[in-house]
């Protein structure tokens, strides 16, 4: 009986495709756990497995803030997983020039993504000393408010079109039950606020300035010190606001328990999950409504070195796949991000998605902080807008001191 056994096994094996007796499997690590990330990401590992490997999700639920040290600690710990999710800039700086990440040079060239990325600048943010070593996937802006309509209709005041309006009717959405701006406790989301604030009341230009130039000059003036009375304003606004994570804080608005919520693209995904429609349930205003840009922010996929040539092989197709057409449309509509291609068709987009389009198209775009500066300093303006926004004692001036004291030593 055993020995039957033992050759029907074998004849099952032999009957098996060759691709499938020869898939390989690829851990994938990211942070992306809410419910329209999670169907974004679904595309990826369906377009790798429909090659006839196996994509192994590895979702580190919580922010990049918390899933990067420990994606960072399996590569240089010698237990890395095949690819990993990092965002566009210098977070893996360190590890590229530690020698731990794989060289993406030749697919990139094969794939000719030098004149298929839109902005080139996501992939020069892959490149160092001539060489490749990420694969961009989406570009996203934080230059995004978004706007529920229940919310302001309950109210009965007209859905903001600019940041003034929607300080403006605050009262009346407090007056209602309503939070008027809605915001997760966690400090990315706080100093991401800020900087969509700076851009979009003081311009595009003195936000270079500052974070890209580390101008410590102008982040003491009185171009600066407008943005922190309108942070202050935002904090009063957000000041009922107790949620921890960023999609609980969307999730406010789809549900018109909030007015609005200053968020990247990523939003659309949860609004998309919720069935909610562009321009009917929702309004997006890019920029603020005050200065229509989009930042050039977004995700990228590293592929750590494997001493395995079968994973490497498999690496190399894992990451051409994401630079594909179609897996580049189907993600990025689930995920509510543009594409890093120039030229595929988004017909599909909604008013939000075209909003963003259109932008990019004219050029209008800026640099994301995450290419601007090293991790370490974003992350002390991340404590200092966390604690801003959490202490009301702390004055908009004081927090502007210091803001100008981290750019003046930032790298």
């Amino acid at each position: 009986m055993r020995m039957r056994s033992s050759v029907v096994a074998m004849v099952a094996c032999l009957a098996l495709p060759i691709s499938a007796a020869q898939a390989v499997e690829l851990e994938v690590t990211h942070w992306w756990t809410s419910g329209g990330e999670a169907a974004a990401v679904a595309e990826f590992a369906k377009a790798f497995d429909a090659t006839g490997n196996k994509w192994v999700d590895g979702a580190i639920a919580g922010s990049g803030g918390v899933a990067r040290p420990i994606m960072i600690s399996r590569i240089t710990g010698g237990d890395p997983m095949a690819a990993t999710q990092f965002n566009h800039g210098r977070q893996a700086e360190e590890l590229v020039e530690a020698g731990l990440m794989r060289d993406l040079t030749a697919e990139a060239k094969a794939g000719n993504w030098a004149k298929l990325v839109n902005p080139s600048s996501l992939l020069d943010s892959c490149t160092l000393d001539g060489k490749i070593y990420c694969v961009p996937v989406n570009i996203h802006s934080w230059q995004w408010l978004w706007l529920s309509h229940k919310a302001f209709a309950e109210a009965g005041v007209p859905v903001p079109t600019n940041w003034d309006e929607f300080v403006a009717a605050a009262p009346a959405l407090e007056k209602a039950g309503k939070i008027p701006l809605a915001m997760g406790q966690q400090s990315w989301q706080t100093s991401g606020a800020f900087a969509v604030l700076m851009v979009a009341l003081a311009g595009p230009d003195v936000f270079q300035k500052v974070y890209k130039d580390k101008d410590a000059k102008l982040a003491a003036g009185p171009e600066i010190a407008k943005v922190f009375a309108a942070a202050d304003n935002a904090r009063k606004m957000a000041s009922q606001s107790k949620v921890q994570d960023w999609n609980q804080a969307t999730n406010m608005v789809i549900t018109g328990q909030a007015g609005g919520q200053i968020m990247g693209d990523w939003a659309q995904g949860e609004f998309q999950v919720a069935g909610q429609v562009a321009g009917k349930d929702y309004s997006c205003l890019p920029g603020l409504g005050a200065n229509e840009v989009i930042s050039t922010g977004g995700d990228a996929f590293y592929f750590p070195k494997l001493d395995d040539p079968e994973k490497t092989k498999a690496q190399g197709q894992l990451a051409s796949l994401m630079m594909s057409k179609e897996v580049q449309v189907n993600f990025n509509l689930k995920k509510g991000s543009l594409p890093v291609r120039g030229d595929v068709d988004l017909n599909a987009a909604n008013d939000c998605m075209k909003k963003g389009l259109a932008i990019l198209a004219k050029g209008n775009i800026i640099s994301d902080p995450n290419q601007l500066m090293t991790p370490d300093s974003l992350g002390q303006i991340n404590d200092l807008f966390v604690e801003f926004f959490n202490d009301p004692s702390i004055t908009p001036q004081d927090a502007q001191k210091r803001f100008a004291g981290i750019v003046s030593k930032a790298e």
